[in-house]
Order: C-alpha cells, then sequence, then structure tokens
C-alpha cells in the first residue's frame, strides 16, 4: 500500500515538475515573441521611413523635371526602385518571421541550444 502511495507522490510530483518545465518555457518563449515583436515593428517603421524618403525625393526630382518626358523618367524610375525595395522589405520581413517561428519552436520544444 505504501509503495502505491509512493509511486502516486512520484507520479504527482513529476507531473507537477514538468508543468512547471513547461511553464517556464512558454513563459520564456513569450517573453522572446514580444521582444521580436519589437523588433519587427521598428524594422517596419524603418522601411517605411526609407521608403517616404525615396517618394519625396522623386516628387522633388519630377518637380525639377523641365518637360513632361523628364517627369516621366523620374516616375519610371522611382516606381522599378520602389518594386525592388518592396521585394527585398518583403523578403527581410518574411525572414525575420521564420526566424521567430523556428526559435518560438525551438524554445517551446526544448530544442534551443541558444537559451
Amino acid at each position: 500500500m505504501a509503495d502505491k502511495k509512493t509511486d502516486a507522490k512520484n507520479a504527482t510530483h513529476e507531473i507537477t515538475e514538468r508543468m512547471k518545465a513547461a511553464g517556464e518555457k512558454m513563459r520564456a518563449s513569450g517573453e522572446k515573441i514580444a521582444e521580436r515583436g519589437s523588433e519587427m515593428s521598428m524594422k517596419l517603421l524603418d522601411q517605411a521611413e526609407h521608403n517616404t524618403r525615396e517618394a519625396f525625393d522623386a516628387m522633388r526630382r519630377a518637380a525639377k523635371a523641365r518637360d513632361l518626358s523628364e517627369v516621366m523618367h523620374v516616375q519610371g524610375d522611382y516606381l522599378r526602385e520602389q518594386g525592388s525595395r518592396s521585394m527585398a522589405q518583403a523578403r527581410e520581413i518574411g525572414e525575420m518571421i521564420a526566424n521567430f517561428g523556428r526559435e518560438a519552436i525551438g524554445r517551446m520544444t526544448g530544442h534551443d541550444e541558444k537559451k
């Protein structure tokens, strides 16, 4: 009878410890997610600021243009550059999201070597 009680206590203790460990992993993961979310927000703001500067630069060049063909050239250059910039920015954000996901899964499963 005492062995069954001891076994039950041990099992309960083991479950409690596993739950505590899982809770700690979730807490740590949540902190990391918040930190990474802040990094992503700053990156998006930086990108928006850069895009806005480029747009104003293009508007200034268009305003200084001598004729319609020069305006069209400025607009074409801007659109081409903005398309390339948008693709690079989307790729950068996509990589950040993928890295965050891998890190979060690693932390939750205990496979994160960088703890």
